[in-house]
């Protein structure tokens, strides 16, 4: 089962360029961490980053080490995680519910929309939702054994999942876990099965794991000034600023995680009401006879309820629900895959391939985007892929449950999302997502070592890495302020305004901008310096100080 996990989430990872920003972002800190070797200090585009803690940037740069960079391997820690999280969903089932709850529950998780798409985008949210689920999983196995030597090495995964998930994301990886063991303590009343948890043994391995980067980054990155100390940076403006303020310009209205829960589901969300009254038979009234399946929906309600008060909202902060609600739905799916004539499941069903035959007929009618040529080129073949395996899928799922099968049923249901994932994954090299790929690649030939780069307006995240360089940025701060303003000394060549990149334009030598073009239109074209574009990609232009010898 993990193998075929493991396939299912590396196939096609290296076909996609890397989107921006996120996945440039990221790859780009691991790529200058295995570069410098300095493993305390991360750094984008040569400047401190301390937005987010190193464990993701860690793992990659080692492997960036040992195998190169490219596009498998930036995205592989990824689908690594992604594939132990489908691991431990299914273990934990397993030991809760049985065997075939245990398969259920995998299936739904590495089939549900939301995991399958974010295993295949280089970002910090599925390491953390693995990491949380760890040790929730943990937790609640735990509790349910007597005192010994199980109890304890489960207790003790437990606080050390919460280490890698502190190490992930910050200080969210116990903070989480805390809250909703706490809730579920309440309101079963359970605080019994609590005892033994070990907390002096489990605290000093969360300390051991979690805590020397963060001491050793503070003692490397100490400033008089407030607002440039790593400390007060990392511990008040990302956590509790970035909760409680708009300061990160990510506001939402509370119902914002709602529809991308239901929709991220997709497509087990058809049978999610059925599974929950499957799990909570007796309501709240029994619910000391559901202690386990109440523990998930207290795990799922809570992160919810959690990232809605925040004023800062990305859909991916509530991908760590994913592996409980896999849970409930694999929990029902293996009961009722036995039962005949369960008429919720054959509901469920029907309304999945009511869904799946809109699709298929709206994917026909998709608009070529204007400034997608890639895509635009290969969407004829997508859309007639992707349309007859809807429309085929929807087809199969009625005549299944006509003959009311209920394991064909759900068969058919996953086989269908599974090719419908596979097509738009194989057609990956078509969907850039604001990559720079092709400028980069016309700019790799023509780069010397002494050429200036400029990034005018905007810094694109996935160029330094395609290019294996930093690059200057021009009237352009960002996400890289904070390091910009810690070492003015060693940055105030690099980033500067429109007057000094001019000077340097000007300069003997090649320099080459990437800038957006609307802005090129209405100001670099109308100066009186030297100026070639050589490309276009994206809305941006490559522009060179000197006459072009080809062109993208």
């Amino acid at each position: 089962m993990t193998l075929a996990a493991l396939v299912w989430f590396c196939a096609f990872i290296g076909l996609r360029p890397l989107a921006n920003p996120d996945e440039g972002r990221y790859t780009e800190i691991s790529r200058e961490m295995a570069l410098s070797g300095d493993f305390v200090t991360p750094r984008l585009n040569g400047v401190k980053y301390f937005e987010k803690p190193p464990l993701l940037y860690w793992l990659s740069a080692v492997t960036f080490k040992a195998f190169g960079l490219n596009q498998f391997t930036a995205r592989l820690w990824n689908a690594l995680f992604a594939t132990a999280g489908v691991a431990l969903t299914f273990l934990t089932a397993r030991s809760l519910y049985g065997r075939g709850a245990g398969f259920a529950a995998a299936m739904a998780l590495a089939s549900s929309v939301l995991y399958y798409g974010l295993a295949h985008i280089v970002l910090l949210d599925m390491a953390v939702s693995v990491t949380l689920g760890g040790a929730l999983f943990c937790f609640i196995l735990a509790v349910r054994e007597p005192r010994g030597r199980k109890r304890l090495g489960l207790f003790l995964a437990f606080y050390a999942f919460m280490a890698l998930a502190t190490l992930t994301k910050g200080l969210i990886g116990f903070l989480i876990p805390g809250a909703i063991i706490f809730l579920w303590l309440l309101a079963l009343n359970r605080w019994r099965s609590l005892w033994p948890f070990h907390p002096v043994a489990g605290t000093l391995l969360f300390l051991a794991i979690a805590a020397p980067w963060h001491v050793l980054a503070a003692l490397a990155n100490h400033s008089a000034t407030k607002e440039l100390d790593f400390t007060w940076f990392y511990f008040v403006h990302e956590h509790f600023l970035r909760f409680t303020t708009t300061i990160h310009d990510r506001y939402q209205p509370w119902w914002f995680f709602l529809p991308f829960f239901v929709a991220g589901l997709f497509p087990w969300v058809f049978f999610a009401l059925q599974s929950l009254g499957h799990s909570l038979k007796g309501g709240w009234r029994d619910r000391g006879q559901h202690a386990e399946a109440w523990f998930f929906v207290i795990w799922v309600v809570f992160i919810i309820a959690f990232f809605s008060k925040s004023q800062s909202k990305l859909i991916p902060y509530i991908l760590p629900v994913m592996p409980p609600a896999a849970i409930l739905i694999g929990r029902y799916l293996s009961a009722r895959s036995r039962i005949p004539s369960d008429g919720k499941l054959r509901a469920g069903a029907r309304s999945f391939a009511v869904c799946a035959a809109g699709l298929g007929i709206a994917v026909f009618f998709l608009p070529a985007p204007a400034d997608h040529e890639s895509l635009a080129a290969h969407l004829p073949l997508l859309r007639g892929l992707a349309g007859t395996t809807l429309l085929a899928g929807s087809l199969a799922t009625f005549l299944a449950v006509r003959k009311d099968r209920p394991r064909r049923i759900i068969g058919t249901v996953a086989a269908t999302t599974g090719l419908l994932y596979v097509t738009i994954a194989a057609a990956g090299s078509s969907i850039d997502g604001g990559s720079t790929i092709k400028i980069s690649k016309l700019l790799e030939h023509r780069l010397q070592p002494g050429d200036r780069l400029f990034h005018v307006a905007l810094y694109a995240q996935d160029m330094p890495v395609y290019l294996r360089r930093e690059v200057s940025v021009v009237g352009y701060k960002g996400e890289l302020l904070f390091g910009i303003d810690a070492e003015p000394e060693k940055t105030a060549d690099r980033f500067v305004l429109k007057e000094g990149f001019l000077a340097q334009w000007t300069l003997p030598g090649n320099s080459y901008a990437v800038i957006p073009k609307w802005y090129y239109e209405h100001w670099f074209e109308k100066l009186d310096v030297p100026k070639q574009v050589l490309g276009e990609s994206n809305g941006l232009l490559l522009i060179a100080n000197h006459s072009p010898d080809s062109s993208l």
